[in-house]
């Protein structure tokens, strides 16, 4: 029975969002003179329906499944982290620099895991920050996170046109081919022309490791009792601050990883505004996943799909559709997670003292408060 309940409370939710999105889809196909049947079997057919469409939307999967495990770590712990975007980018310039800092003589076997550890580093430290501003100083992490993304990402480009670092009259840096990973292709020739590429085995490693940290590790458990009664947990000897800070630098060493899909993956470079909104979106693939590593694999590919399927029915209805679905499908679901209806609920304290009560208003006043309670 509680098996079955908590299977409800997981599923349900979400599968109601997405019935409701193809409702709203079903119009909005309408309202252009078009047939939904026809539209959905045009988008199934650009993406599912041929090897090109299936690499392409894994591709985008798996910078959507590093984003959507960061934002999921941080709700897990009762933070909501806005700055994905950002930590994405550092994670993705990182390791740019440090691939050209390699020789080409060292090969990728050692170029590319060396890459990888920088790009969580650079999104870790991005992390670190808002971390370490609500730990010590109680600051909101969204007010936080939302405004490191323009100072990352402004003080990026500053840094790669000082630095002498971008190649002349481009927004990316020099190439460094001997720290690529792979294609699909190399392996699988139907996925020739497609972008996909074995990144996507990190993510899948990174999103087991992750559910492995989460419910089968200390530090884990004590992120999820901070996420769920910050207080109860620091009465339970959890020191809370600490487990702030930490969760923070873990959702921002996620996120900094995914910048290694384009950077190692696809174009072997750096380049300004390769994130393309998938930090943000890695918010709406935390929430219709639940924030559970597995849900976040399958989210990830459903807003892949829906991001390549845009792509296939633009000759019959505007792609911008797709980003209507998506915000409906976000605002149904969004209302639905604990983490964030906990975050909704939460008031700052009154600092003001209870006014005193006599004794014998005291009686008066006990009756209420229990019944409230």
């Amino acid at each position: 029975m509680r098996a079955t309940r908590a299977f409800e409370e997981a599923v349900l939710p979400t599968l109601t969002a997405l019935l409701v999105a193809l409702v709203a889809g079903d119009l909005l196909i309408l309202s252009y003179g078009q047939a939904p049947g026809e539209v959905w079997a045009m988008m199934l057919r650009g993406t599912w329906g041929n090897a090109y469409g299936i690499g392409q939307l894994l591709y985008k999967a798996t910078t959507l499944t590093f984003t959507g495990l960061a934002v999921a770590v941080g709700l897990r712990a009762g933070l909501f982290n806005i700055g994905a975007e950002s930590q994405l980018a550092a994670g993705g310039f990182c390791a740019a620099l440090v691939g050209l800092a390699l020789p080409a003589a060292v090969g990728p076997w050692i170029a590319v895991p060396l890459c990888i550890v920088a790009a969580a580093i650079g999104g870790g430290l991005v992390g670190l920050v808002p971390g370490v501003l609500r730990a010590r100083f109680g600051a909101h992490e969204v007010i936080a996170t939302i405004m490191l993304n323009f100072v990352v990402l402004a003080f990026l480009n500053w840094a790669m046109a000082s630095g002498g670092l971008a190649v002349p009259e481009t927004l990316h840096t020099t190439a460094a081919p001997h720290a690529a990973v792979p294609r699909l292709a190399s392996v699988f020739a139907a996925f020739h022309g497609s972008a996909a590429n074995f990144v996507i085995v990190l993510a899948i490693l990174v999103a087991a490791l992750t559910g492995w940290f989460l419910f089968r590790t200390r530090y884990g458990f004590e992120l999820r009792a901070v996420g769920l009664q910050p207080a109860a947990a620091e009465n339970g000897g959890i020191r809370v601050a600490r487990t702030w800070l930490m969760a923070m630098i873990v959702s921002g060493a996620l996120a900094g990883m995914g910048g290694t899909n384009f950077v190692l993956g696809y174009k072997s470079y750096y380049e300004d505004g390769f994130a393309g909104g998938a930090g943000f979106l890695g918010i709406a693939v935390a929430l219709v996943g639940r924030n559970h590593p597995l849900g976040v694999v399958l989210a990830a590919l459903f807003f892949a799909t829906l991001s390549q399927g845009g792509l296939a029915i633009h000759a019959l209805v505007p792609k911008q559709m797709v980003e209507v679905l998506e915000g409906v499908v976000i605002l149904a679901v969004a209302m639905s997670v604990p983490e964030v209806r906990r975050l909704l609920r939460a008031r700052p304290r009154d600092p003001s003292p209870p006014a005193p009560v006599t004794s014998g208003a005291a009686n008066t006043s006990a009756a209420p408060a229990l019944a409230d309670g």
